[in-house]
């Protein structure tokens, strides 16, 4: 058995040995040409400016993505000084979005009174007559099958405060 293994062993050697023929001149040729090209130089690595934060300093102004308020100058209303904001009152959590976050998508009823269904950023939100939402000291003054009337608070730019209505009408599914 040893024998016979030896045998085939050889045999295969021999035929391996066969079909190498050095035919690869050409293919040599080819090598050394391409060796014998000019190296290509490498372009450094660039070099990036260090970051600078940046700081928003417009958070208390209009949103741009809200349609500016045109104001008749001659009919313009004028701040009071009755109309002005609760310094000591505690903020509400909705009160530290903006109201435009806000929709309504249904109201509640019970003996205990008439509640909207608000979405907000975060989830959905159960408000009533006398809850505060966004950052105008949005008040909600009423609460209808089909919308939430609210009373915000605004500067009037004059050092004085305008009470602006706003009303969140009911959004239905398509």
């Amino acid at each position: 058995m040893r024998a016979v293994c030896s045998l085939v062993l050889i045999a295969f050697l021999a035929l391996l040995g066969g079909c190498g023929n050095g035919d690869f001149d050409d293919l040599k040729a080819y090598m050394d040409e391409v060796k014998a090209r000019p190296k290509g130089a490498i372009e450094p690595i660039p070099q990036f400016a260090p970051y600078e934060p940046f700081s928003y300093q417009a958070a208390a102004l209009r949103s741009p993505f809200q349609p500016a308020v045109k104001i008749d100058l001659a009919h313009r209303q004028n701040g009071g000084k009755q109309v002005k904001p609760d310094p000591t009152r505690v903020k509400q959590f909705l009160e530290g979005f903006n109201i435009e976050q806000f929709e309504m998508v249904g109201t509640l009823a019970n003996e205990t009174g008439k509640f909207a269904l608000m979405k907000g950023a975060s989830g959905v939100y159960r408000m009533k007559v006398g809850d505060y939402l966004g950052r105008n000291e949005g008040r909600i003054v009423a609460i209808t099958d089909s919308q939430v009337d609210i009373v915000e608070i605004v500067p009037d730019g004059e050092g004085g405060w305008l009470e602006r209505p706003r009303t969140i009408t009911l959004k239905e599914r398509s």
